[in-house]
């Protein structure tokens, strides 16, 4: 611990606010607990008097902690953020939903900040098997997609947070619906279809009675569905808000990229050349093509040399991404993952590899350990 007098940071107090850090005794054993209620200035004047310290490190907003956090830790850091907004957004009908749903998402934004790469690296990575996680994440690969394309276009700070909760609450309504679909080999119900085809409606309402009141996000929840050329669902409307429009194309490339029991998930670069090619033009879909790129982190692909790789970040240019190797070009695993320039023609890709071909599996930790 990095201690330091609580009188060097007294104007972190306010009276009658439950302290956001612990307070510890001059011999640095607990002396009030995070939570705490200081009522009078005398008691504060009497900690200070006593030498009281505190933490520094428990002063850093999680936005401060994420972005000083060394990069070994950024792994840990996703896992345990991307838990807290799944569990937020599935706590809609619970009291307090909206501050919840602002403190789980303040850390996973940094984490785009910090490092976009890592941020698509989550979007390609599959695996949640239980109904409402599938949604959760789901819902999450569209906020985080959304979140980086809004940024790309230049969208200011606030809008592009919007977005991030635009597409993160959208399907608010049928998060356990998107996973019985997601296991279901059969064409959906009558009873999933009217579900589906009211969902946007019934989000708003849910979002209503959580305490959202910010009527863009709203707005944006209800026409999530509409298409510019009115052949959206639920009103069939043509003038539709660019949130909207931003969360239907981040929510129609990620779910490419999401496999289902009946379908594998479709290979990243061919998802970005479909939905540039089903929605040409549009300055959204260029830059949410521009955004990924052909091989964007976490697909896994061939090299010119034989090898099996895992692509970590996005290189100098669209085809020469960074990637970790995986196995020799005879397919044996290699011990540890090792780093490939791909703009050498020797490791250049050569083709994008399906999810449930890839046998060889490192941690994120691991892949976070290659030298830069």
């Amino acid at each position: 611990m990095q201690l330091a007098a609580l009188a060097t940071v007294k104007n972190r107090v306010v009276l009658g606010v439950p302290l956001a850090f612990n307070v510890r005794n001059a011999d640095q054993t607990l002396l009030l607990a995070r939570g705490h209620l200081l009522q009078s200035q005398e008691q504060l004047d009497a900690l200070m008097t006593r030498g009281a310290l505190v933490d520094l490190a428990e002063l850093q907003s999680p936005r401060e902690h994420i972005l000083k956090a060394p990069r070994s830790q950024l792994a840990a850091l996703w896992t345990q953020s991307m838990d807290a907004v799944a569990q937020a957004i599935r706590s809609s009908a619970k009291a307090g939903f909206t501050g919840a749903l602002e403190s789980a998402t303040e850390p996973v934004l940094a984490l785009i900040d910090r490092d976009p790469d890592l941020a698509i690296f989550q979007v390609l990575r599959q695996g949640a098997a239980a109904d409402t996680q599938y949604g959760a994440k789901r819902s999450m690969h569209s906020a985080i997609t959304s979140q980086l394309v809004a940024l790309r276009m230049g969208w200011a700070p606030e809008d592009a947070e919007r977005a991030f909760k635009v597409a993160l609450t959208m399907n608010i309504s049928m998060l356990e619906l998107q996973g019985q679909l997601s296991r279901q080999n059969v064409a959906p119900t009558l009873e999933q279809r009217q579900a589906l085809q009211t969902h946007p409606m019934r989000s708003v309402q849910m979002l209503e009675l959580a305490g959202v009141t910010d009527s863009a996000w709203l707005q944006a929840v209800l026409q999530h569905h509409e298409n510019e050329n009115g052949t959206g669902y639920p009103s069939g409307r043509s003038d539709v808000s660019d949130l909207a429009s931003l969360a239907r194309r981040a929510d129609v490339y990620t779910a490419k990229l999401s496999s289902r029991s009946n379908r594998d998930a479709m290979a990243a670069d061919i998802a970005g050349r479909q939905i540039f090619m089903d929605d040409p033009g549009h300055p959204m879909t260029a830059a949410l093509v521009k955004e990924f790129g052909i091989y964007p982190p976490g697909c896994h692909v061939r090299l010119a040399s034989g090898e099996l790789a895992i692509v970590v970040a996005r290189g100098k240019t669209i085809t020469t991404p960074i990637v970790a190797c995986l196995s020799n070009p005879r397919g044996a695993p290699l011990p540890q993952p090792v780093r490939r320039d791909t703009s050498d023609r020797a490791y250049a890709v050569e083709a994008v590899v399906g999810e449930r071909s890839v046998t060889v599996r490192p941690t994120l930790e691991q892949l976070l350990a290659l030298p830069a």
